[in-house]
């Protein structure tokens, strides 16, 4: 399922695949023997030999064997870049120099019958006509200033494929970082590639993978509260990517298209999901504030699940469905951050807290999800019946400053968890059971008939989310999602001038059926009043794919405010008038304002031009 291709780059992606290589599949016997082994590269040490203002690069493509899991399993046979005498990387040698170095690099295509095609080896930024194509057995020597500083891509194409049909192959690919002449600050660069191949009709194998790696097999990022962590980011696949930190924000710093960058202008937006779209780049920075252990993962369900990394089910790595084992229940795209206690830290007071209880419980089956899941919040002294169902589960109203203590009891049959989307927590309450907390004390699962208590003290108002972070595919799809509004204090929420457009699936089967509030079809008209200023919040927690919402009177696109973004307001010169369209990720909660004149609307949400759901307005 690919996302939208960005126009600048459809030169790029016309030849983004690496067509019929004979022996680039499955390992078979001794052809894949005989091969070397990828070795993972966590692009700390730069490729080639710097001398006075020259970097000499001598690169090679060639077949090798990769394990992106345990070397224990069966991998598979891919193309990666080399340098010459030294193992096969993925990613690609990282290329890193300072702006104004003359990179001299020789490249050899080792393919035994497949002509390639180099993209991103010129000065930056460059441009989809900046390409190099080499013979199997060709090699070229090309020479080139670095260009401008910024994070970019560099890979080798082999041959014209249909991105949405063909096998995906995306493993001959890595970072060229520039830095301006002083120096870049510390940092770590991290480049994402894939693998997939189908099976048979039922079955895809798949390496996706953070510097040549699959969870849990990832490096783990060691951090201490109040370090400033600045990563840069390079999407080496063809597939978008909305990329979500746990428990912080993060500052977005520069973003680029893999062939020029740039550097966003202050004020940088502050995010908790960011979308890179196919071969794109970025930069952020991010300071964690409170110790234990935190994730940054894609959010799309299928880049993460267990069978995300599984090249060959027979392997001894194979991850099994639901486990307290974060090894276990994820796997794919994800980094785990581990952010040490400091000496003396204490937890913020509990005293005075807010008690709520949510049931996590199933009812009758509708839909075409395989199961009717919701989480009901109790009203009043008795709990909710145990098969009823809300989709999506209870609005949270919860209230800035204020400690909430929130019992999770689980009716289910299997194990249960929650992540609190958005929200800045405590590191044991995040919601990933066997990885949240730190050292001996970690969160477990909320098995049948149990409960867990979430700590909650909520630092800004805002819109969030919680949703299950266990069985995804299964359980989200079937409703275990819902809406956080936090409002300062003092305030009410007011359901005529504040509106919640949550959207999730029906099932997994395709095509994909997207829900509004639980539903595909408006029950009735949005009846609105004129001259009152209206906020409307959008929610994404479908498993994978944007949707659009889209504003209109008759066929005229009207305009509304931007004023949040994943819970965050946006500063003035960022909340202003915008076109009433726009995409929202996986993942991500965008807020609008709109001041109505008297008559009738139409807001449109689900595909850019052919929406699902469609809900009339009317205001008087």
């Amino acid at each position: 399922m690919t996302e939208e291709t960005p126009l600048r780059l459809a030169a790029l992606l016309s030849a983004a695949g690496l067509g019929a290589l004979a022996l680039v599949g499955a390992s078979r016997g001794a052809e894949s023997r005989a091969l070397p082994n990828v070795v993972a590269n966590d692009n700390r040490i730069p490729a080639g030999r710097l001398r006075h203002d020259t970097l000499s690069l001598e690169l090679e493509v060639r077949l090798a064997h990769w394990r992106p899991e345990a070397l224990t399993d069966s991998g598979v046979v891919v193309a990666a870049f080399a340098e010459v005498g030294k193992a096969p990387q993925i990613p690609a040698p990282l290329i890193r120099v300072r702006t104004g170095t003359i990179i001299l690099a020789t490249i050899r295509n080792a393919l035994p019958d497949s002509t390639i095609t180099l993209r991103g080896l010129a000065s930056h930024p460059t441009t989809p006509g900046d390409t190099t194509r080499l013979a199997p057995g060709q090699s070229r020597q090309l020479s080139f200033a670095a260009g401008a500083p910024g994070t970019y891509l560099y890979l080798a194409n082999l041959g014209a494929r249909d991105i949405d049909k063909d096998p995906e192959r995306e493993s001959a690919a890595g970072a060229l970082v520039v830095d301006p002449l002083e120096g870049s600050p510390a940092d770590r660069i991290f480049v994402i590639n894939i693998w997939g191949d189908p099976i048979d009709s039922a079955g895809y194998a798949n390496a996706v993978t953070i510097n040549g790696r699959s969870w849990p097999w990832t490096e783990r990022i060691a951090a201490n509260v109040g370090d400033t962590l600045r990563w840069r980011w390079v999407n080496a696949s063809v597939r978008n990517h909305p990329m979500h930190l746990h428990g912080f924000y993060f500052t977005l710093e520069a973003r680029g298209n893999g062939l020029s960058d740039s550097v966003l202008a202050a004020p940088r937006p502050l995010l908790v999901t960011h979308d890179v779209r196919a071969f794109e780049t970025f930069a952020m920075s991010w300071i964690p504030e409170r110790p234990g252990n935190w994730l940054y993962h894609c959010h799309i369900a299928f880049h993460v699940l267990p069978g995300a990394a599984t090249l060959n089910p027979a392997d001894t790595t194979a991850h099994q469905r639901m486990s307290d084992d974060p090894t276990q229940h994820m796997a794919g795209l994800i980094l785990g951050i581990s952010v040490a206690t400091p000496p003396r830290w204490k937890d913020p007071s509990r005293e005075h807290s807010r008690r709520l209880r949510l049931f996590v419980q199933e009812g009758a089956k509708r839909g075409r999800a395989p199961r009717s899941l919701g989480f009901v919040l109790q009203s009043g002294a008795t709990p909710p019946a145990p098969d009823s169902v809300a989709i999506p589960g209870s609005l949270l109203v919860l209230t800035r400053g204020e400690p909430t203590d929130i019992s999770i009891i689980n009716r289910l049959r299997e194990p249960a968890a929650i992540h609190w989307h958005g929200i800045e927590l405590e590191s044991y309450s995040d919601g990933v059971a066997g990885w949240s907390g730190a050292l001996s004390r970690v969160a477990p699962s909320v098995q049948p008939g149990d409960s867990f208590v979430a700590r909650l003290t909520l630092p800004r108002a805002g819109t969030f989310m919680y949703h299950t972070h266990m069985n995804d595919l299964e359980q989200l799809t079937s409703g275990l999602y819902g809406p956080i509004v936090v409002l300062e204090p003092g305030a009410r929420f007011d359901p005529a001038r504040d509106h919640i457009f949550i959207g999730g699936w029906d099932g997994t089967q395709e095509p994909q059926h997207l829900l509004i509030n639980g539903d595909s079809i408006p029950r009735a008209p949005l009846e609105l009043t004129a001259g009152v200023v209206h906020r409307f919040r959008f929610i994404n927690i479908g498993p994978a794919g944007g949707y659009w919402p889209t504003l209109r009177q008759d066929t005229t696109l009207l305009q509304w405010r931007h004023v949040a973004k994943d819970g965050a307001e946006l500063r003035a010169a960022q909340a202003v008038p915008r076109r009433a369209r726009f995409r929202i990720q996986v993942g991500e909660t965008w807020d609008v304002e709109w001041t109505p004149t008297r008559g009738e609307y139409t807001l449109a949400l689900g595909e850019r031009d052919k929406p699902a759901f469609i809900q009339r307005i009317v205001v008087r």
